[in-house]
């Protein structure tokens, strides 16, 4: 399971550039024109977040991916942010982790400009629409990702809060973002 934080609609094309990865998203992406048919047909696991009962579904069905080996992406933030700061980490869906007894990976994502700032134009958040963002994106001449792939952590080191919170240092150690708020 592949842990990240989530900066971007652009995130889920870096990471599936460098390792295919199912992701778990908002129900309503799966309504949204064009890019919600995208999305259903990569095989994106949709979460009803206004049913606290469908968590429980999710976690079942993210840990039936994980058992024979797939790879699960998810952004526990469960929102985006411009890329300054981290949102808190939601744990639930850790728990397929440890159902699956599978490691969790996570991913640091920096969007940096040439002179080490970062490039809010590649947020998707707020008050910022699809196209607004998908503009910000494309006016730019030659934009740049960072990846950051953390040490793994072993799902049998701690219940899911800990682990969450582990994964959450970890982004936050190295995207300089350390002294936020704890993740659950």
């Amino acid at each position: 399971m592949f842990l990240a934080n989530h900066i971007s609609w652009a995130d889920i094309y870096a990471l599936n550039s460098v390792i295919p990865l199912q992701f778990i998203a908002k129900s309503d992406i799966n309504n949204w024109p064009i890019l919600g048919y995208l999305v259903r047909k990569s095989g994106t696991i949709f979460i009803d977040r206004n049913s606290r009962k469908d968590t429980a579904r999710i976690v079942k069905t993210t840990a039936g991916h994980l058992i024979p080996g797939g790879n699960v992406g998810v952004f526990p933030e469960g929102t985006t942010t411009d890329g300054t700061m981290l949102a808190r980490f939601k744990s639930s869906i850790v728990q397929a982790a440890i159902d699956a007894n599978t490691m969790l990976y996570p991913v640091a994502i920096r969007y940096p400009l040439p002179n080490g700032s970062i490039n809010t134009l590649m947020a998707y958040t707020g008050e910022t629409t699809m196209g607004e963002s998908m503009m910000n994106v494309l006016k730019q001449k030659a934009p740049v990702v960072e990846l950051h792939f953390l040490a793994p952590i072993n799902p049998q080191t701690g219940n899911r809060q800990e682990l969450t919170q582990m994964t959450f240092e970890s982004i936050a150690k190295q995207l300089n973002l350390l002294g936020q708020i704890e993740a659950v």
